[in-house]
């Protein structure tokens, strides 16, 4: 069998983007090593973890910054689920601008931290904080940089376990792309248990998408759409909030994008569509939430180009839906899961608008106007006592 690394068939290259190429087409390999890394440290996480589960107050947060915040975003809503308790995703910048309110019920605390770098200034200082607030917290930090100050705060402290992803998921690129899927799968089998099945289930459909969709995705990237849409539901929320981003970012913010749930679309967001937009949505596998899901594509479908309405699922739609992309081989898996193989196909729908726009995937904004790691952001003390001036802060 031909590896995607090396098939003719796989995404070529434009001027600076080796790099995110790159690292779109590692994934499957990358979440089969993140896989057995999470099954090496088995044991030392359950024993970690085994105390804080027992707990039936603990309140789980899953925080993170932009792509990593939107990777808790989709996990905790699967999680609560299976775990059958308080699972959260809440972003570092919302915890470390206004702790007192996130951080005011004196729970015993789980807060689990995405990072690609650990590097960004809110990352540490969400931790700081929340062990400034709260009496009885531990920390998960799931990142790719063993030299990040993040791992470096948390590595060996006591009440905190670091996990490293795969040395190849520490992107190079402006966009997680690796980083943010292994992280969010190493997060399922950590919590979820291990899973085999799963992780080599969307391997395969990584490596179709690879090979079978690419012409199709580099032809949307042709039509001249200038605004596309993500609607997902539930967990698949957080996976349009990052779609929307990763096409923003690797075209330099030359096509708006926008995001929402299937329902929530309806209440006004709507406005944005017209002739020049096209329209991804991801249909969930839960039997209810589907329906949902289905009536608002063929909503869309009576009222825009049809061609302009692309739904990706799992398993085939009524025909009376139209066409859409099955990704095969991901019966059964709950949206968390099919997030990981569904964002392939907006990495690569960002890429392909960004080389047909001229941007540099891996560096889109070469005069520094965005930055691959946050910079400027000034962290200041916690005040005492509401509105009280803050007696210091701290340029990171």
């Amino acid at each position: 069998m031909t590896s995607p690394l090396t098939s003719p068939r796989v995404l070529t290259p434009g001027p600076g983007s080796q790099a995110t190429v790159r690292e779109i087409i590692q994934q499957p390999e990358v979440w089969r090593e993140a896989a057995s890394a999470i099954a090496a440290l088995r044991q030392e996480l359950d024993a970690f973890l085994a105390p804080l589960l027992a707990r039936p107050d603990l309140r789980i947060l899953l925080t993170g910054a932009g792509t990593s915040a939107f990777a808790g975003e989709i996990a905790a809503p699967a999680l609560s689920r299976l775990l059958d308790r308080r699972v959260e995703g809440l972003a570092t910048t919302a915890i470390v601008s206004n702790p007192r309110e996130y951080l005011s019920e004196d729970l015993p605390t789980l807060l689990i931290s995405f990072a690609r770098s650990g590097n960004s200034p809110e990352s540490i200082a969400a931790t700081r904080l929340a062990d400034e607030c709260l009496t009885d917290v531990s920390h998960l930090v799931l990142t790719c940089d063993r030299e990040g100050s993040l791992y470096r705060e948390h590595e060996g402290r006591e009440k905190s376990m670091t996990v490293l992803m795969p040395g190849r998921a520490n992107d190079e690129g402006f966009a997680m792309t690796s980083s943010f899927t292994s992280m969010l799968l190493s997060c399922l089998l950590i919590l979820g248990g291990e899973n085999d099945s799963a992780v080599n289930a969307l391997a395969a459909a990584a490596t179709q998408i690879f090979q079978s969709r690419q012409e199709a995705i580099r032809q949307l990237a042709a039509n001249g759409y200038d605004r596309i849409v993500y609607l997902g539901s539930g967990p698949l929320t957080g996976l349009a909030r990052e779609s929307a981003l990763k096409l923003l970012e690797l075209t330099a913010g030359q096509v708006v994008t926008y995001f929402d749930s299937a329902l929530g679309f309806r209440h006004g967001p709507k406005a944005v569509l017209d002739d020049n937009t096209l329209v991804v949505v991801y249909v969930s596998s839960d039997p209810y939430t589907c329906q949902y899901d289905l009536d608002i594509i063929a909503e869309l479908r009576s009222t825009q180009n049809p061609e302009s309405v692309i739904a990706i699922t799992s398993e085939p739609l009524p025909s009376s839906h139209g066409k859409s992309w099955v990704l095969e081989g991901l019966t059964g898996l709950n949206d968390a899961y099919l997030a990981v193989g569904y964002v392939i196909v907006a990495q690569i729908l960002g890429l392909s608008f960004a080389l047909q726009l001229g941007t540099t995937a891996d560096n889109p904004f070469p005069g520094g106007d965005v930055n691959r790691v946050v910079q400027g952001v000034s962290i200041h003390s916690l005040l005492p006592a509401a509105g009280e001036v803050a007696v210091a802060s701290t340029e990171l």
